[in-house]
């Protein structure tokens, strides 16, 4: 058997003191049992367990037994109260109800026969009315010229006399008749035609005016601003010279603006101008042909803005 040194037990103590070990586990474990038999009491015996159960289940039945019976004593005096004189008296008012119902109805259908015969009658009476009616023919207008009068056939021919014209005709029957198929006739027809025909003149000659006024009036002319960007070929490049050749350029529809130099880099500048053209006179390719023509300066061309105006 071999012998602990001190040292030994020292190590030892050293290791325990380092694990996590509960020691004290079956004292905490005891407390808690008591804690939850004071909460719940005493945990009960098997046999116990199930006398309760017993218990419970013969108290559900005699609970259901007493449900039943209450259910069944509810229905028989329900039944008893409605026997057959109950029945009896329910049909005698379901009886007078339906009376009472069959004499409103047949009062709503008096009142709508009487409505339907006065209807009729209505109608009966603007059928006849609308028959026995007709418009009387509006007797025919006569124009009575200031030379002459026009009698009836029956009157006997009169001479009538006007004091600052000569004595008019007599006027017999036959002739009668035919002036009054004459003063049928429209005798004013060409006079309205002839009305007709100047107003459309008229029109036609207000058109034909308004036409040429909004002829001359001018149109508007669609514009645009450019702003170009043309580059030199070095740094050693006349760019006074350059803007000079750039404005010689003039076309219909284009006019120069401003114009700057914009730095680029390694000492090189670049024109920047602008100008505003016509876009129906003036287009960007024929400016930029027109601009590379001096090649002594221009080395590109490129738009740098476009506007409408």
């Amino acid at each position: 058997m071999e012998a602990f040194f001190p040292s030994d037990r020292k190590m030892a103590a050293d290791f325990l003191m380092h694990e996590k070990i509960w020691f004290d586990k079956f004292k905490y474990d005891d407390a808690e049992k008591r804690y939850y038999e004071q909460m719940n009491g005493p945990v009960a015996s098997p046999s116990c367990q199930q006398e309760n159960g017993a218990s419970t289940i013969l108290r559900d039945i005699a609970r259901a037994r007493e449900n039943i019976q209450k259910s069944l004593a509810g229905s028989a005096s329900t039944t008893s109260s409605a026997g057959p004189g109950g029945d009896q008296n329910e049909l005698i008012a379901r009886i007078a109800n339906l009376e009472v119902e069959n004499q409103n109805l047949h009062s709503v259908v008096a009142d709508l026969q009487l409505a339907i015969s006065k209807l009729e009658t209505r109608l009966n009476t603007l059928e006849k009315s609308s028959t026995s009616h007709h418009p009387s023919a509006t007797p025919p207008t006569q124009h009575v010229t200031p030379m002459k009068k026009v009698e009836s056939p029956a009157a006997p021919p009169k001479k009538v006399e006007l004091p600052s014209a000569p004595p008019a005709k007599k006027v017999g029957p036959s002739e009668a008749d035919d002036e009054d198929e004459d003063d049928d006739i429209d005798l004013f027809g060409s006079g309205d035609e002839e009305e007709d025909q100047e107003a459309a003149k008229v029109r036609e000659e207000r058109l034909r005016q308004y036409a040429e006024k909004k002829s001359k009036k001018p149109g508007l002319i669609a514009k645009s601003s450019i702003l170009l960007d043309v580059k030199p070929w070095d740094d050693e490049t006349d760019m006074a010279m350059m803007e000079e050749c750039v404005r010689s350029i003039q076309m219909d529809g284009l006019v120069w603006g401003a114009s700057k130099l914009v730095p680029v880099g390694y000492g090189i500048k670049k024109l920047q101008i602008q100008c505003v053209v016509e876009d129906d006179k003036v287009g960007t390719d024929i400016l930029e042909e027109e601009i590379t023509k001096f090649e002594d300066y221009v080395q590109s061309v490129d738009i740098a803005a476009f506007n409408k105006i």
